[in-house]
């Protein structure tokens, strides 16, 4: 498959092909299937935000324990992975600078 560039905004959930506004924060190169699966990640964040606000008005459960607030870092962790993983080159440089979805990679590393 043909692999193309997108424009990704990670704050507002946002993939473009086309560069305006804020949507220019990371660039990737990604085939229609890649972009599905990013967007399918989104999704999740998106319901996983949900459980959080949910969450945040039950004074009760603290953060730490808190299953909701987990997979909601665990899948933005993997959509910075996956950015990552289909950055340009100059992009990829950016997050490796700023240390942004390298942890995995890492992590997998030291356990081989």
């Amino acid at each position: 498959m043909e692999k193309r560039t997108y424009y990704v905004n990670i704050g507002s959930q946002e993939i473009s092909q086309i560069p305006y506004g804020a949507n220019t924060e990371f660039t990737i190169e990604a085939t229609d299937e890649e972009v599905f699966m990013l967007r399918e990640k989104f999704s999740e964040i998106h319901d996983d935000d949900f459980g959080t606000y949910v969450r945040a008005h039950i004074p009760f459960v603290q953060y730490h324990d808190d299953r909701d607030n987990d997979e909601y870092d665990r899948d933005l962790q993997d959509a910075f992975q996956m950015i990552y993983q289909l950055a340009s080159p100059e992009t990829k440089v950016a997050m490796e600078e700023s240390n942004i979805g390298q942890e995995k990679m890492r992590n997998n590393e030291t356990n081989e």
